[in-house]
């Protein structure tokens, strides 16, 4: 995982000198054609080692249960299910609280399953140690097959270590393909990369694939090859190839006294959804040791994490996708009607498409029920909706009012474009005052580290409608990450509950 990936051997004559003595915009840069290459090849999604190691306890909580549950229909019938279902049950999630706590979930365990299995079997004799502890004090233990319970145990050793070995095959597959690794772009070039990258190199168990360095100095200051990757561009530049390929992380490699430009390379990465980490690797200034995140040995400073990630979104993906298919069954004659009504009403397709901002800047298709006439349909919405607007047909004044045109959303939060809770999508040509919302909101694109939703904080606030100021899009922004920032499920059910109540208030909708 660690060795220099064979793409990325450029000679120095191959990178261009991006350094032009300015400081570089926000604004996303054309990438040369060999960066552009290189982030097209790395497009793919990749699998988390979180969500491998949390499918393997759902996987082994699943696995014994099985095991146990077909040695007790076989052997012992059908008579006692409910004290053999309860036992099965809690042995099962006993052994995956007491694997966790002897580290056999994690990567360095799985990556070496024969020197780890002692533990995982240790946890598994501790499962029915307890058990069998628990079954003399309740004095329930000669109500179990003593047959049934050495089966289970020989049975269980038996799936635990098989199911090792297997994914430990997959696990080097993966490794092999990119399929399970955290891509990482170092910032900032020099000598202390070349540390960093020297350390990282040294730490065989970690996944982390480097994929090039991006830096604003010139060659004089910052080789365009370090430890043998490149220098792929500058900071402007990173923000351009973090949009184009899958990264998942960001290492600034600049000392702590460098004040000035790490803070100036933080503000424009930190609207990117990867985790972003400061090296503290060649840093002289020690911290206590819980104020650090570690890549095997290596410290590191967590200065951003990437919102809902991992189990949390695939947490928010079910949520999205059951209340979508709620949402859809509901209301379906609302729309069946407005149809209807937009058909008898005026001339042209019931369904408006419109392209706007989704997930990291991502251009998407979003579906709404028409409003205005068609041949005074505005795509790019540069001349927003105002009160009164003629361009508005009789329906699309009650539909707008009552927010009925955005129901055929819930099929693009279905399709997984959208989510059916987070900051709404703009328009990619959308303005205030004759400027693009991101030239008005310093940080607004950072709106877009998460899916954008159907519905949203801001918008349940009051802060929906006609965006006829630049005041108003900062407001938006304000209350969208703060949703990003404080995100649950808890926090994505208030809203979307509390949605129907706040549209009764149509003051700023028309």
């Amino acid at each position: 995982m660690n060795e220099v990936d064979p793409r990325l051997r450029y000679s120095p004559d191959t990178v261009k000198n991006y350094d032009n003595g300015e400081e570089p915009s926000v604004r996303e840069s054309t990438l040369e054609p060999l960066v552009e290459r290189i982030a097209d090849e790395l497009r793919t999604d990749t699998t988390s080692p979180v969500m491998v190691s949390g499918l393997l306890r759902i996987g082994e909580f699943l696995g014994l249960s099985a095991i146990a549950t077909t040695i007790m229909l076989s052997y012992v019938g059908t008579g006692a299910v409910w004290p053999y279902a309860l036992t099965i049950a809690g042995g099962s999630t006993l052994f995956v609280l007491l694997n966790e706590i002897a580290e056999g979930y994690s990567m360095r365990a799985l990556r070496r399953p024969l020197r780890w299995f002692p533990r995982v079997a240790l946890a598994w004799a501790a499962t029915f140690a307890l058990l069998a502890l628990a079954g003399f004090l309740l004095k329930t233990s000669e109500d179990f097959s003593r047959f049934w319970s050495g089966s289970w145990f020989l049975g269980g050793l038996v799936f635990l270590f098989l199911t090792r070995l297997l994914l430990n095959v997959r696990i080097r597959k993966w490794a092999r393909d990119g399929t399970m690794e955290r891509r990482a772009v170092i910032v900032g070039g020099g000598k202390p990369a070349e540390k960093l990258i020297r350390a990282l190199e040294r730490q065989h168990d970690n996944d982390i694939r480097i994929c090039g360095i991006f830096d604003d100095r010139d060659d004089s200051r910052s080789p365009p090859i370090v430890a043998g990757y490149p220098k792929l561009g500058n900071v402007a530049e990173l923000v351009s190839f973090t949009r184009r390929a899958h990264i998942d992380m960001l290492i600034v490699s600049l000392p702590l006294d460098a004040e000035d430009r790490v803070l100036t390379m933080l503000k424009k990465l930190w609207v990117l959804p990867v985790d972003i980490r400061l090296s503290a690797h060649s840093n002289k200034l020690r911290f206590r040791p819980r104020t650090y995140s570690f890549i095997g040995s290596v410290p590191m400073l967590d200065i951003f994490d990437r919102p809902i990630r991992d189990w949390d979104s695939v947490a928010k993906r079910a949520f999205d996708i059951v209340f979508s298919l709620i949402g859809i069954a509901v209301l379906s004659p609302v729309m069946l009607a407005t149809a209807i009504a937009i058909k008898l009403d005026s001339k042209g397709p019931v369904l408006f498409k419109q392209k706007r901002h989704g997930f990291n800047n991502e251009e998407i298709w979003i579906y709404k029920f028409r409003s205005m006439y068609v041949d005074q349909c505005d795509p790019t919405a540069r001349a927003q909706v105002t009160k009164g607007d003629p361009r508005v047909t009789r329906v699309g004044r009650i539909i707008r009012k009552t927010s009925i045109d955005e129901l055929p959303q819930f099929f693009n939060a279905l399709r997984g474009q959208l989510s059916l809770v987070g900051p709404r999508p703009h328009a990619v040509s959308a303005q205030s005052s004759d400027r693009l919302y991101g030239e008005v909101v310093d940080g607004y694109f950072a709106r877009h580290r998460v899916k954008p939703g159907v519905t949203g904080w801001a918008q349940i606030n009051g802060w929906r409608g006609e965006i006829d100021s630049d005041d108003k899009i900062r407001r938006r922004t304000e209350f969208d990450l703060y949703y990003i920032e404080n995100w649950s499920l808890w926090f994505d059910l208030k809203i979307l509950f509390l949605t129907p109540i706040r549209l009764l208030n149509t003051e700023h909708a028309y």
